[in-house]
Order: structure tokens, then C-alpha cells, then sequence
């Protein structure tokens, strides 16, 4: 029963995809995606090891069973 509560509340499941940046208004916006994501991906193409500062990979982990 305590597992199952824990996998209920407060929220079910465990985990949740937020917004990490602030998305209040067009010039956000066109930072976060078009055409700003366009200087991000430059950057990774001359520096791959960028990725992990510019992208969510540096917080993704993979669970392999």
C-alpha cells in the first residue's frame, strides 16, 4: 500500500518535464527556438562537448534492463 501511495501522490509517477527557462513573451521565444536554437546548434557542430551545456543531455540518464 505505501508503494502505491508513494507512486500516487502527490503527483502520480515520479517524474515531471518542466520548462527550464523562462518563456514569458515572443522574444523568449524566438531565443528558444527559431532562430536563436540556430547559434546553439552551431555551437555543437564546432564544439560536440557543448552539447552537454546547451541541451538537456548533461541531465538525461538511461535505464537499460
Amino acid at each position: 500500500q505505501q508503494s502505491l501511495q508513494y507512486h500516487r501522490l502527490p503527483v502520480a509517477g515520479k517524474i515531471s518535464v518542466t520548462p527550464t527557462k523562462m518563456l514569458a513573451n515572443q522574444f523568449d521565444l524566438s531565443l528558444a527556438y527559431s532562430p536563436g536554437v540556430a547559434h546553439a546548434c552551431d555551437a555543437i557542430v564546432a564544439e560536440p562537448n557543448e552539447a552537454s551545456s546547451l541541451t538537456a543531455r548533461g541531465n538525461l540518464v538511461a535505464v537499460i534492463s
